[in-house]
Formats: structure tokens, C-alpha cells, sequence
């Protein structure tokens, strides 16, 4: 293909992408979408096909099955010719991002001994391109995640040294976590290109140890994971789907520590608070360094939507990303849907004044979602909540383990997680319960909604009280 830089078809595909994660309403199906997507090497427009070229011939089956009408849409909704057609293929021409050594290194090698005769794997389709933006130069620091910030930094000049090994960082939903992990690995590589990086998702891991198993492959699934210099891991919490699988990733864990090989992990909440997650599990994530990323302030928030607005054609002026930075708080990717919503408009009508009133009217969804889930207190959810049940707040807060009592208690818990911007700090608190009981409390609401339509009614008819629709969750 050529290699010359297609920059409309480029923007297009941005646009499109960007509309089409808006619209999915989980974070599970947002991160899939965006793992799957990070296969893809470049777009191009011509003779009536928008071409999306992809790292692997699987990848473009894949993405073909699974997201060729979706994306359609969302390329005409993006100002495309609504005559394309789009297409997958394989870029033959793409260079493998990921490499493994023929041999595991010597155990008696030094942190940051890199093999010597590594080579390319093309079965290496588990793992995940890097995210070539998501770099140090690219992530903004501020007050809320200069810590984690500086970890990173540590690993990246520092591979496998004690004190940073493992790196565990978490913190809510699209604050920077996976770009800060990414950008690790973009570095090391930078600097060292013949290193083995494989960036990988825990459900990923966990997916692949089942297939080994049933396939009889554990030789090959151990012998891949533990002949690489460094692993990511993202979304880490999903291994708590399964206890033989933690076993298998604590003897990885282990075998790569020991080699002085990094480990980098993220996820939505620190290693005590996974409550599913085996102890000694915990203790060896304990053990490295735990970094938290919290909300950006306001400073922050428009400092990144500088560095996000920098060489958008047409330009979005100052004025405009000040509104941004005021009303959309949440967390940072919904600060970038804000912006590419706003650029996409702007693109498609270059005249148009981005006056506060505008912009208040472009975004009242997602500014009247923030707004509104703020009003609400748990205090709120709890008595709306008991009332539902005939029973008192004080037994909501209370430690009776009964039927009666457990599903509103973890209702109420579920509500004021998924809508509300409290922390799991302050849910706890209000509770009087661990962080850990918050979570099993949420994560057992999730799963029953999907096969109790009575506790699916009655969440509705609470949510109503205040004004809100399930579909109204925060993100």
C-alpha cells in the first residue's frame, strides 16, 4: 500500500471512531472496541472504498465481523460519502509491534539484559499494539496524577529494579491509567528496540490460559508469557474471573520478578480492594509500587484539552475549551468526547461561533448528566431505597446478613457507585463498610439485573424518584 499519509481519510476515520465509542454505553465495550481498533495501521479513501489496513490478516476478519455496518454508520454520520464502501485488509507492509525471544534470557542476567537473538512471532496475535500517541511527551501531568506519573517515568528508565517492579496503578474510568502503561512500553522500545513488550488485557490472559487448557498448549502459553522483558497488564481486576488462572499468572508473576523482568499493571481500584483476588496475589502487587490517579482539577482538565486541541483544523478557541474544562468533570475521556464533538461540528460548519449558549446546547446531554448525578446524595439513594423496601436506613447501614436486608443494602451501594461521582472512598464511608464490600455489593447488582427483571423494575422505579433512566449511569 502506500505509505504516503492519507490526512482526510485520517480525520475521517477519527471523527468516526470517536462517534461510534460515544456510542456504547459500558466501559467494557468501550476498552474492547478500543484494543480491538489499536490493530489498525492506517485508513485510506479511494475508488468509492474506505480501506481500514490492519497489523494481522485476524484482525481484519475480525474487525470486518464484528464492526463493519457499525462503523459504516458512523463514517456517514461523520461527514463520509455515504456511497463508500469500507473494507478490511491486511497491511503486509506494517511492522509487528511485538517480538519474543527464541530463548529465555539467562536467570543469571541482570535487570535490563535484554536477548540477544530475538525474533519476530507472527502467533503473537494475543497481545495488543502499542498505542503509538500514547507517549510521555503526549500524557498531561497535574496535581492528580503527577505521582503515577513520575512511577512511570521510574520504570521506563528503570526496567525491573525492585523498587518499581511491579508498578501498579489504578484509579476510575479514563483517567490516563492504560496511556501511562503504554507509554512505558513506547519508550523502552524506543530506546531499545530489540526488547520484548507484550501489552495484553488480564481478560485477555485469562481467555488464553482456558484455550491452553483445552488445547492441551500449556507448555506453549508459559513458555511465551515468561520469555519477554516486559509485560502489561491492563484492566487487572478481571482476573478474579478465575482462581486456576491466578495461579497460573502468580507462577508468571514470579518466574519474571525473579529475572528481573517488569511487570506494569492497571486498574479500576488497588490490590486490597479486589476481593476476589488471591492474598498472596495481593502481597506480590503490594510489594512494587501502587499509584493512584484521581479526577483531574480544573487546571488540569484544560491543560489537556490544549494539548488535544493543538493542530485542529479549524481551531477551537480558548474560550471554548475554558466551558469544557468548567462543566465536564467526570473524567478525562469524557473531557475528549466533549472536544472531538465540538471539532467535528466545527469541521462540518467552519463559520459557526462557539459561543457558551452554542456550546451549552451541543453538549446539554452530557453537560445535564454531570450536572444532575452530582445533585444526587447517597443519603438520598438510601432512604429512596429503604422506602422501596418497607425497612429503615439505619438496617441498610447495619451488618444483619439476612435476605431481606442484603439485596437494597447492595442496591443502594449499586446506585451510588453508578450514579453518582462519589469515590469508593466516600461510598465506603457513607456505608460504613470496606471498600472491598462496595465493590462485591456492585458487582453482585451487575450480574443479577442481567437475569432478575423484578430487581430491574425496582431499580427503575427508584431511579425515576430522582428523574433519572438506567441508561443515565455514569461511566
Amino acid at each position: 500500500m502506500n505509505d504516503s499519509i492519507d490526512t482526510d481519510s485520517k480525520d475521517l476515520w477519527e471523527r468516526a471512531k470517536t462517534i461510534y465509542l460515544s456510542t456504547l454505553r459500558s466501559d467494557e465495550e468501550r476498552n474492547q472496541a478500543e484494543n480491538y481498533f489499536s490493530m489498525i495501521t492506517s485508513v485510506t479513501s479511494q475508488d468509492g472504498y474506505f480501506t481500514i489496513y490492519t497489523s494481522n490478516q485476524f484482525a481484519a476478519d475480525f474487525l470486518n465481523d464484528k464492526y463493519a455496518g457499525k462503523l459504516k454508520s458512523a463514517l456517514d454520520l461523520a461527514g463520509g460519502d455515504k456511497s463508500l464502501n469500507i473494507t478490511f485488509k491486511h497491511d503486509e507492509t506494517a511492522k509487528k509491534t511485538f517480538i519474543v525471544p527464541v530463548q529465555a534470557p539467562s536467570r543469571a542476567a541482570a535487570y535490563n539484559t535484554i536477548a540477544t537473538t530475538p525474533v519476530k512471532s507472527s502467533s503473537f496475535i494475543s497481545t495488543l499494539p502499542l498505542e503509538e500517541n500514547y507517549t510521555f511527551e503526549e500524557f498531561v501531568q497535574g496535581p492528580s496524577n503527577s505521582w503515577a506519573y513520575g512511577a512511570a517515568k521510574g520504570v521506563a528508565n528503570h526496567p525491573g529494579q525492585k523498587n518499581y517492579n511491579p508498578l501498579f496503578i489504578h484509579g476510575g474510568t479514563g483517567l490516563g491509567k492504560t496511556h501511562l502503561m503504554q507509554a512505558i512500553g513506547n519508550d523502552l522500545r524506543k530506546r531499545n528496540p530489540s526488547m520484548s513488550i507484550c501489552y495484553l488485557t488480564a481478560e485477555t490472559f485469562l481467555n488464553e490460559y482456558v484455550n491452553a487448557l483445552q488445547s492441551k498448549g500449556m507448555e506453549s502459553f508459559r513458555e511465551k508469557y515468561r520469555n519477554i522483558d516486559v509485560l502489561l497488564v491492563d484492566d487487572i481486576q478481571f482476573l478474579q474471573k478465575g482462581t486456576q488462572c491466578q495461579e497460573e499468572f502468580f507462577n508468571t508473576f514470579n518466574d519474571l520478578t525473579t529475572n528481573h523482568k517488569q511487570i506494569v499493571m492497571t486498574s479500576d481500584v488497588a490490590p486490597k480492594n479486589l476481593p476476589a483476588l488471591e492474598s498472596r496475589l495481593i502481597s506480590r502487587f503490594e510489594g512494587g509500587m501502587v499509584q493512584e490517579i484521581e479526577a483531574p482539577g480544573y487546571e488540569t482538565r484544560l491543560a489537556i484539552l490544549q494539548k488535544k486541541a493543538e493542530g485542529m483544523s479549524p481551531s477551537v478557541p480558548m474560550s471554548a475549551l475554558q466551558f469544557l474544562a468548567d462543566n465536564i468533570k467526570s473524567h478525562v475521556r469524557a473531557i475528549e468526547g466533549a472536544l472531538s464533538k465540538v471539532h467535528v461540528t466545527t469541521s462540518m460548519n467552519p463559520t459557526q461561533e462557539l459561543t457558551p449558549e452554542f456550546l451549552g446546547i451541543l453538549l446539554k446531554d452530557v453537560i445535564a448528566k454531570e450536572q444532575s448525578l452530582k445533585k444526587l446524595t447517597i443519603k438520598e439513594i438510601q432512604e429512596s431505597v429503604a422506602r422501596k423496601y418497607s425497612i429503615s436506613v439505619p438496617q441498610i447501614l447495619s451488618t444483619d446478613r439476612s435476605a431481606s436486608l442484603v439485596t437494597p443494602r447492595q442496591l443502594a451501594m449499586y446506585i451510588s457507585r453508578k450514579y453518582t461521582t462519589k469515590s469508593l472512598l466516600e461510598i465506603a464511608a457513607e456505608f460504613s463498610k470496606k471498600h472491598a464490600t462496595i465493590i462485591h455489593g456492585v458487582k453482585t447488582i451487575e450480574k443479577q439485573l442481567d437475569v432478575d427483571a423484578e430487581l430491574k423494575t425496582s431499580l427503575e422505579e427508584i431511579l425515576q424518584e430522582f428523574g433519572y433512566k438506567i441508561s443515565d449511569k455514569m461511566e
